[in-house]
């Protein structure tokens, strides 16, 4: 009978207790393409290294070499679940540096259509955080009512998922009735909806057991890392740029900021469902707003700024000086003045910032985005390191993380 003291094992061999598997960068759990290289001990995590960069398109290289209308295409393809709201974001920074002040009306109608995306956004984040815990139900319900926004938009500028919605200065065109009437069967049908959602989960004992105390962080680690929105507000800051920075008169509205406790996976369910119902409640304020508006001011859906704001189609193709503005436009010929600006709005997965500097080129001479989801990205190591293989995964879900995003 031979015995270990017989067998002669490779050099260094016996130092090694761990195995090393690699979570991406194409895998149906990391919801995007990215590399997450884990050390397991069994099935728990002894360590974890993050790579990035698989779906990085150099958006800000590319931006120094766009007019400004070019960019919006790209800030679409960040956080694609919720596009409308990088639209927005970067038209009120193009704004702010060109001393562009909007209607009241086009401000109600913009906070219609970003509150319409926050809720599109955290539907998505909350539903795949249920398939992630083995709950497969509560996602094809949501995903109903994802379609109808995703109509809602489609009505409004004609797209869906990568909307290009607005322009600098207001919108392409008014809302048609057809948009009302969608918007109308959503307020209707979308508080019975979530109510049933919440009751499919959030006193689950399985769901809770699997996320109560998963990848949780203190209010200052998270402030440490930068974090913002929804996750920062589970750590209980209630730091909310549409209440400390006011854009598209927000200020002209009442809601509060869900605010949770320990930062864990629970909590960022918790006050992303309480989010949905508080954008319910702006667009609900947001709608009765614009139907206050009678005459002819309803029909304002752009400022007066014909030299930033493109003419209507029809007159481009009937009219010589709508054709001309149009190329200057669109080609970057219009003057845009010099100026350093920093823009932030209330993205999907938090605070989503423009920092542009011009030349007074045709085109920015810097511009940066500040990302969320690039940062959150920074601390999974921390959070999910100690845990098991299958609370990465939660973890990673209900961080919200967009490889667009992390990536541009």
């Amino acid at each position: 009978m031979q015995t270990t003291e017989h067998i002669k094992l490779p050099a260094g061999s016996l130092g090694k207790h761990t195995t090393t598997l690699n979570l991406g960068p194409t895998h149906p759990a990391t919801h995007g393409v990215f590399q997450n290289i884990l050390e397991l001990d069994g099935e728990r995590i002894v360590d974890a290294v993050q790579t990035v960069g698989y779906i990085h398109r150099a958006f800000e290289k590319i931006a120094e070499r766009r007019p400004l209308y070019q960019i919006t295409t790209l800030t679409d393809r960040m956080n694609y679940c919720s596009s409308p709201i990088n639209n927005m974001g970067w038209h009120i920074t193009c704004e702010r540096l060109l001393k562009i002040e909007t209607p009241k009306r086009v401000d109600y109608l913009r906070v219609i259509i970003m509150e319409l995306a926050r809720i599109s956004d955290h539907l998505i984040c909350n539903s795949i955080v249920g398939v992630d815990t083995g709950a497969y139900t509560g996602f094809l319900y949501v995903m109903q009512y994802r379609e109808l926004i995703y109509e809602i938009y489609e009505e409004v500028c004609g797209s869906r998922l990568t909307t290009n919605i607005g322009r600098i200065g207001g919108f392409e065109r008014n809302f048609t009735p057809t948009a009302f009437e969608r918007l109308e069967k959503f307020i209707k049908e979308w508080p019975v909806v979530l109510r049933e959602f919440e009751n499919l989960f959030t006193r689950n004992r399985i769901f809770m057991e699997r996320t109560i105390g998963v990848g949780p962080i203190s209010a200052e680690r998270a402030l440490n890392y930068g974090f913002t929105g929804p996750n920062l507000r589970a750590a209980g800051v209630d730091y909310d740029v549409r209440v400390h920075t006011p854009y598209s008169s927000y200020q002209d509205f009442k809601f509060t900021i869900p605010v949770g406790t320990t930062g864990d996976c629970y909590d960022r369910y918790l006050v992303r469902n309480s989010e949905m119902w508080q954008s319910l409640e702006l667009i609900k304020q947001a709608y009765k707003k614009v139907q206050e508006f009678k005459g002819a001011e309803s029909e304002v859906y752009h400022a007066d700024v014909p030299e930033y704001y493109l003419p209507d189609k029809k007159d481009v193709y009937t009219k010589m000086e709508a054709l001309i503005y149009h190329f200057k436009i669109i080609m970057g010929e219009t003057n845009i003045p010099a100026g350093e600006i920093y823009s932030a709005v209330e993205g999907g997965n938090g605070e989503l910032g423009f920092y542009l500097i011009s030349d007074g080129g045709r085109t920015p001479y810097r511009l940066h985005f500040r990302r969320p989801c690039f940062i959150y990205y920074q601390a999974f190591t921390e959070l999910i390191k100690g845990g098991m293989l299958s609370d990465a995964v939660i973890t990673m879900s209900s961080l919200n993380i967009i490889a667009g995003e992390m990536d541009a």
